[in-house]
């Protein structure tokens, strides 16, 4: 389940449904992302084809990461079965 949203537009779309601040081209692939990470109970349970879940490292050490589009990624790491943190960022 996810307990926080960073991300303003992230936040808006998983508590009210609401698109604002979303790439519009990108919203049907973040509303499934978003889907599956609430009710994922690890980070294992988001490694899907074509979201290529990856562990990240340096200043994101202890987070994970799937595939948006380009160089987007929402990132996200998990405390007990719960999903915090959530954003979305450009890291690269």
């Amino acid at each position: 389940m996810i307990k926080n949203v960073r991300h303003k537009g992230l936040k808006a779309l998983h508590e009210r449904g609401q698109a604002k601040g979303i790439n519009p081209g990108w919203l049907k692939r973040v509303r499934a992302i978003l889907a599956r990470l609430d009710a994922s109970a690890e980070p294992g349970d988001m490694d899907m084809p074509g979201l290529r879940l990856h562990a990240l490292k340096g200043d994101f050490a202890g987070f994970h990461a799937v595939d948006v589009s380009g160089n987007w990624r929402i990132v996200f790491r998990f405390e007990g079965a719960d999903a915090v943190d959530v954003d979305l960022i450009d890291y690269h």
